[in-house]
């Protein structure tokens, strides 16, 4: 019977290639994904206290920059947003089994690119071609 205990990022990479995405690793990965879930989430309730605790300045500088500061918060929510998606698409392709392999190709995205980016949907190879395209067509 395989041990499912979370494995470390160590133990992750010395597996052999040929057990790549099993059982460990998908718990590896789901777990990650979680945890940066929470965080998106707890950010979230924090930006929104921020902006509830809305505070009146009689200064036309102080209201500027708390304006400002306001809107980098918001950027910075609507960023999080975009990736609580990607984080919840990467956790149903978990659930899929779809998960660590290319939408391009089918091939292994592989560990190291996975751990840089966990919510990767192509290995390296098509992330640059889809890269080039956009630079390419973007002009």
């Amino acid at each position: 019977m395989l041990n499912l205990d979370i494995v470390s990022v160590e133990e992750l990479l010395a597996m052999p290639d040929d057990h790549y995405m099993n059982p460990q690793q998908l718990a590896f990965f789901q777990r990650l994904l979680e945890q940066q879930l929470a965080h998106i989430r707890h950010n979230a309730a924090e930006t929104s206290k921020h902006l509830r605790e809305h505070e009146e300045f009689p200064d036309p500088a102080d209201r500027a920059t708390q304006e400002e500061l306001h809107t980098l918060e918001l950027r910075t929510r609507d960023r999080e947003r975009k990736l609580e998606k990607k984080i919840n698409a990467a956790l149903q392709r978990i659930r899929d089994g779809e998960y660590g392999y290319c939408e391009e190709s089918g091939e292994p995205i592989g560990l190291q690119r996975l751990l840089a980016r966990p919510t990767a949907t192509l290995a390296l190879e098509a992330q640059e071609r889809h890269e080039r395209r956009e630079r390419q067509y973007s002009h």
